[in-house]
């Protein structure tokens, strides 16, 4: 590969770790064309898969202070570079994992922090996106309801006092 090729696949790169609020470290060794396709396909919008020589892919890590990933970077190695939901892709690759064992998943960064091949694991047994949120506002909600019965409590518990003394006044006249 000629220097100036290589200075633009290092300026590529650099400019997708940049970009990717996670990047996914994977082995390929043992997948065909066709599977890299389904591969490919299955991440959709969220992630894009690049298979990279391995000391451009460091070079270009190196360039936006990324150096953890320097073990991860040995042997046939595909990159994948998120730019939507995290735990969206880590799940297109743990599904594709179970449909072909030849993909290996190495290592990640999730904005900046390392994460070895078992906290990517972990990132894809999360719930998605949308299923969190809807938690979260469920839990938001119930607290609401709470707050909004604690303080009609106090003035519904003062309307059946008053209604029971009127109803034993009216009893005793």
């Amino acid at each position: 590969m000629a220097k100036a090729d290589k200075s633009a696949v290092i300026e590529q790169l650099t400019e997708k770790f940049r970009s990717s609020s996670a990047v996914l470290v994977t082995e390929y060794r043992g997948l065909t064309v066709a599977q890299l396709k389904t591969l490919r396909r299955s991440l959709g919008e969220d992630g894009t898969y690049i298979v990279a020589k391995n000391t451009l892919a460091r070079i270009a890590a190196h360039n936006v202070g990324i150096d953890s990933l320097d073990a991860d970077l040995k042997g046939p190695t595909a990159l994948v570079f998120v730019s939507g939901d995290v735990a969206s892709a880590a799940k297109a690759l743990k599904a594709f994992n179970k449909e072909n064992e030849a993909l290996v998943v190495k290592a990640g960064t999730l904005e900046g922090s390392y994460l070895d091949a078992e906290g990517v694991k972990k990132l894809a047994d999360l719930e998605s996106r949308e299923v969190l949120l809807a938690k979260t506002a469920g839990v938001l909600k119930a607290s609401l309801y709470k707050a909004a019965y604690v303080f009609t409590a106090p003035a519904v518990k003062a309307v059946r006092t008053i209604d029971a003394l009127r109803e034993k006044q009216e009893a005793a006249a």
